[in-house]
Parts: structure tokens; C-alpha cells; sequence
């Protein structure tokens, strides 16, 4: 009979808005060889995290290539340079890493912020983005957060406190327990322990 429902497109908040005037920076990891060692280069991208009544969080994160350990996380309520800043605070502040790191993310206006950059420039750290509408320039950390919420079932959470509960628990067993196939099975915290 040719019927159909009538379905509701489901909302999805966008993470990156790369129509800014900030600047980009080059794509320090195109063709580069893998990293050597921890703290050469670190990865960071958002996500968003749904709440129950049809609200959003957004987690921003902080990978080290090398080991896949998340060093820096932040959740909250929007997506603005803050959120990306405590994590990367968060993070140079539990590594304190040497001058040079490669620092790769997308080209998101958060990551292009002055106040971000700035931050970068004290760390001595080299900024890197991703190429316009190249998702796979940031494979590393969309394929962390596809395993992020498959594994911790990630459903619409009730509140923020609950929200930053689970995903706190979660990093400490993705850092210390969870093995990794890239890592020969070992857990990011004794990969680094070994190397």
C-alpha cells in the first residue's frame, strides 16, 4: 500500500564548527612517523553525551598517541574554549611533557581560540589540525570515542553528576585495565610502564 511513517529526524549536536576566522594550523601528522615515545604527541577532539529530557554534555578529551592513555579530560555544558582548556590544563598539569609535542586536534574554533593557543605557546607545544572535512585526520580519537560509549553503553544519563561519575570510572578502567590490541595487549598504563 506505499505507506510510511512519519519519522522525526533525531537531533545531533555538531562538535567541530570550523567556520571561524582563528586561523588553522598545519596537519603536523600527515605522512609523520608514528610517535617514539609518551608525551611526543597528544590527540584531543569533543563528543557529546546525551541527557535525559533531550539535553546535552559535551567531553572533550586528551589522548597520548603513543600509549592511547587519555591524559586530560573536561565535561560540560557546552562546547566552548573552556572545556577544551581545562582538559589540556588537566593534562599538562599530570604530565608536565618536554618542549616540541605535537598537539592534534580538529579544526574546531575551541582548538583556534587565543586563549588556548596561548596556553600551547607557554607548554612549548606545536599545534596541529586536521585538513577541511577529513575525518580520518583524527582517526585515533574517533575511534576512542566510538569504544567510549559502546562499552559504557552510553544512553541518555539523568544528570551531569551521574554523567561525570560513569565516564570518571570509565577512564580510570580504560587507562589501567582495558587492554588494547595496538598495544599488544597491554593496558595503556603498562605500556608506559614498560617503555
Amino acid at each position: 500500500m506505499g505507506l510510511k511513517a512519519i519519522q522525526p529526524k533525531s537531533f545531533r549536536p555538531r562538535t567541530t564548527d570550523s567556520r571561524h576566522r582563528l586561523g588553522y594550523s598545519p596537519n603536523l601528522l600527515l605522512n609523520g612517523p608514528p610517535p617514539g615515545g609518551v608525551n611526543r604527541v597528544w590527540v584531543g577532539d569533543i563528543t557529546y553525551v546525551p541527557l535525559s529530557g533531550n539535553g546535552f554534555l559535551y567531553l572533550a578529551l586528551l589522548m597520548d598517541l603513543y600509549s592511547r592513555r587519555i591524559i586530560g579530560w573536561e565535561l560540560g555544558a557546552n562546547m566552548k574554549e573552556p572545556l577544551v582548556l581545562s582538559a589540556l590544563r588537566f593534562a599538562i598539569a599530570g604530565r608536565q611533557p618536554g618542549v616540541d609535542l605535537i598537539h592534534h586536534t580538529d579544526r574546531g574554533g575551541q582548538y583556534a581560540g587565543n586563549k588556548y593557543r596561548q596556553v600551547l605557546e607557554r607548554a612549548r607545544m606545536r599545534q596541529s589540525m586536521s585538513r577541511a572535512d577529513n575525518c580520518y585526520d583524527n582517526a585515533f580519537m574517533e575511534s576512542c570515542f566510538g569504544t567510549i560509549k559502546r562499552e559504557l553503553e552510553m544512553e541518555c544519563y539523568e544528570s551531569e553528576a551521574v554523567a561525570r561519575k560513569e565516564i570518571s570510572g570509565y577512564i580510570r578502567y580504560y587507562n589501567t585495565r582495558r587492554r588494547h590490541s595496538a598495544l599488544g595487549y597491554l593496558t595503556p598504563e603498562e605500556f608506559e610502564a614498560i617503555r
